[in-house]
């Protein structure tokens, strides 16, 4: 009987080739399938990694995945060896795979990693931002009302937040950040080992004054809240007092007092003015 194959998940280069490891080398050469998110930008990866490839792609994203898996695991069963891999860093991080790999479990298919490059892991490490504990968010959801609730909910856990922005929307989540999670620091970082990268640190109070018109892969990093330099309720009271005196509505008035205050979102300011 021959034996079954193994599912290697395969880390390849964000950007800079040469982070590429000897050991992904070998395997993205010697391995009998490829699964890609996308074929033709594997194909493009291999002819910039120099890699002369022994087996055949297989497009495997999203929309495919679950009419993929059964053929997978069949490949594997016949002693083929398979390896995954995302457009770029890490699978399974935002990226098609985790239905397969859990398959692979379940039927007691060998599923080995092969570590290297990952996006939310690179930017933290050089963000200068608090990087225990951290929770990876992925892309947020694409409803104001559904980021908002995401964003407080994890905001709440004390723990730094990472998350993948697409640049058209970078400058809109970072407002709606700043309205769930009050003034904390950032960072974007963009374009992760590339000619280009960068590094943009600031504070969502403090939107108004920087220029978010940014190109490339956006990774972006939120601090947690501050904890000595917090606001406090008696001092929260004083600043409504004052914004009160300038008039509004009481959810307007609320946010103002956020946009002055550390460490407080306009909800939470709004319970206070509600007692």
């Amino acid at each position: 009987m021959t034996d079954t194959g193994t599912l290697w998940v395969v880390a390849t280069p964000l950007g800079n080739t040469d982070d590429l490891s000897p050991r992904a080398r070998d395997i993205l050469t010697e391995a009998d399938v490829i699964l890609a998110e996308d074929t033709r930008r594997a194909g493009l990866l291999f002819k910039r990694l120099g890699l002369e490839r022994h087996g055949r792609l297989i497009s495997f994203f999203e929309h495919n995945e679950d009419k993929r898996l059964p053929r997978v695991l069949e490949l594997l069963e016949e002693g083929t060896e398979v390896a995954l891999i995302s457009d770029a860093g890490t699978p399974l991080l935002s990226d098609p795979g985790f239905t397969l790999v859990r398959a692979c479990r379940d039927h007691g298919f060998t599923v080995s990693p092969v570590p290297g490059p990952s996006a939310p892991v690179v930017a933290l490490s050089a963000s200068g931002l608090p990087p225990l504990p951290y929770t990876f968010l992925g892309f947020l959801p694409r409803k104001k009302s559904q980021t908002e609730k995401l964003l407080a909910a994890h905001g709440q856990t004390g723990a730094t937040l990472v998350f993948f922005e697409r640049k058209s929307r970078l400058a809109t989540t970072l407002a709606i950040a700043h309205e769930a999670l009050g003034d904390r620091e950032f960072c974007v970082a963009r374009e992760l080992t590339k000619e280009y990268e960068e590094f943009i640190r600031g504070d969502l109070g403090s939107l108004g004054a920087m220029d978010l018109e940014l190109r490339g892969e956006l990774t972006v990093i939120i601090g947690p809240a501050g904890e000595s330099g917090d606001t406090t309720e008696d001092a929260i009271q004083q600043l409504v007092e004052e914004e009160s005196l300038a008039g509004g509505k009481p959810k307007e008035i609320a946010r103002r007092v956020a946009d002055r205050a550390n460490g407080w979102t306009s909800k939470e300011v709004y319970a206070v003015m509600r007692k």
